[in-house]
């Protein structure tokens, strides 16, 4: 009996692991979607609200689009579940990356909204100011000038005050007798007037108060107007421009790479490397197709691919890839796995991409005439049980003849120097993709996007050719690379 307890409290233990992992799960979903629905409600806040009228039609139309946008960009990672038709995780997610871009710029725009609004504020209160004091001042003068006044023409006798205008006319002597009243009258007359006009230019009183609120309001409105105005041009144009530097393909670049120990016949022996395609749902067909067209008119002698190539299943993508099967060189295309990869399902890919004409090394090398090229895992395998395994794919070589690396992240730059690397091919940075991420981009990797030199040996980062998630580059268009190398005398 104690046995058979004890027997279900151990397996117990592991279910009780598995629920406590599901429960954490959904709490830290539960909070990114609240962090998601927090800055929606914030862009909406300051775009939206402050800058319409409750029930028009601006309101509505914009209450409508940031609701709509986040909607679908709360629904991207969900299309992921297999019952999922790809047809429609396409849509869904690239409705929902590109609006994701779009906030990351509406974001930007509001928090610099949120210094320059009190100065604009100010700074329009400051005009109209100087208007309204130039107004007051005129009205006062032309009050004064209509009041209070007295006329005297010495003919016969005093008429008394004016009940319009307060001013007194006086003929002939007889006038001493009404003299005093008169010019008491007038006196009274004249200083009532002008005590009065001026309170009621500058605004004492409910309805002068009222005025000025309004004007306030109005400043307000206009100044938020304003920047609503130019935030959601400056966004939607920023993505718009975003996205059409990616669909048109990558640009050349080209770059000449002195290699240690390789032999003169070997000069100007080009290597296209391209990296980061993230054939996927946003990215398909047509853009393989582009990328495809633009790596063969480089009439490369070998094509490095340095890993996400990929988003997506074999089964979803299989008619996206196959615009690969058409990379020409005569020696061969050559591919290493990226982080990309093992969240699609590693084993699969390793085993579809020699139908493309595409070889895997798979943490090891191929031995050419004049160099050795070898490509070594993603540091995403360690969750497999798998790692970059620099042993295997170097150990035993030729040491007379140099050695390229494809390796797909930057940062194992500091293992290909221990093992006498001399040029490490790689990608995953892309160049930040959407500032300002290129400033954490360039935190976490040795090398963002370039040439550098670590010791012994180079390191050539290509920003991608592709994009993840939104497909959107802003300040790091997309490249491929054809590299020559020349013997480094």
């Amino acid at each position: 009996m104690r046995v058979d307890s004890l027997e279900s409290g151990v397996r117990a233990i592991p279910e009780g692991f598995a629920l406590v992992g599901r429960v954490v799960g959904l709490l830290i979903l539960a909070v990114m979607v609240g962090i998601v629905a927090g800055l929606h409600w914030y862009v909406w806040r300051r775009l939206v609200r402050d800058s319409t009228v409750a029930g028009s039609i601006g309101r509505r139309a914009g209450t409508g689009v940031i609701v709509v946008g986040g909607l679908f960009m709360v629904g991207t990672p969900a299309t992921r579940i297999d019952m999922v038709p790809f047809g429609v995780v396409r849509v869904i997610s690239t409705v929902g990356y590109l609006w994701a871009a779009v906030l990351i710029y509406l974001l930007l725009g509001v928090l610099a909204g949120e210094v320059l609004r009190p100065l604009l504020v100010w700074w329009a209160s400051r005009r109209k100011g100087g208007s309204d004091a130039g107004a007051v001042l005129t009205t006062t003068a032309a009050s004064t000038r209509g009041t209070g006044t007295t006329a005297t023409t010495g003919t016969a006798a005093a008429t008394g005050p004016t009940e319009a205008t307060g001013t007194t006319e006086k003929t002939g002597t007889d006038a001493e007798a009404t003299a005093p009243n008169a010019a008491t009258d007038t006196a009274g007359a004249g200083e009532t007037t002008a005590q009065a006009t001026p309170q009621e230019v500058v605004g004492n009183g409910p309805a002068a108060a009222e005025s000025a609120g309004s004007q306030a309001v109005s400043r307000r409105m206009f100044v938020s107007r304003a920047l609503a105005g130019a935030t959601a041009v400056a966004a939607v144009a920023t993505v718009g421009a975003g996205t059409y530097g990616v669909l048109k393909g990558p640009a050349v670049n080209r770059v000449t790479v002195p290699l240690r120990r390789l032999p003169a016949e070997a000069s100007g022996f080009r290597i296209t490397l391209v990296s980061d395609l993230h054939l996927g749902p946003s990215l398909g067909r047509g853009f393989a197709r582009t990328v495809v067209d633009t790596i063969n008119r480089t009439q490369p002698d070998l094509i490095a691919i340095a890993g996400d190539l990929v988003d997506g299943s074999v089964a979803d993508l299989r008619e996206h890839v196959a615009p690969l099967a058409d990379l020409r060189a005569p020696h061969g295309v050559f591919f290493c796995m990226g982080n990309h990869e093992y969240y699609s399902g590693p084993d699969e890919w390793i085993e579809y991409l020699p139908n493309l004409g595409i070889r895997v090394l798979f943490n090891e090398r191929a031995e050419l005439p004049w160099f050795d090229i070898a490509g070594v895992d993603d540091l995403a395998a360690e969750a497999y049980d798998r790692a970059p395994d620099f042993d295997a794919a170097l150990g035993g070589r030729d040491t007379s003849k140099p050695c390229v690396l494809l390796a797909h992240q930057p940062s194992l730059i500091h293992d290909a120097v221990d093992h006498g690397v001399d040029l490490q091919l790689s990608g995953h940075t892309h160049g930040g993709q959407l500032f300002p991420a290129n400033f954490f981009a360039a935190l976490a990797n040795p090398t963002l996007a370039g040439l550098e030199r670590y010791g012994d040996t180079q390191l050539y980062v290509t920003r991608g050719a592709g994009a993840w998630g939104p497909p959107v580059r802003v300040g790091a268009p997309s490249d491929i690379t054809v590299i020559e190398l020349v013997p480094d005398n």
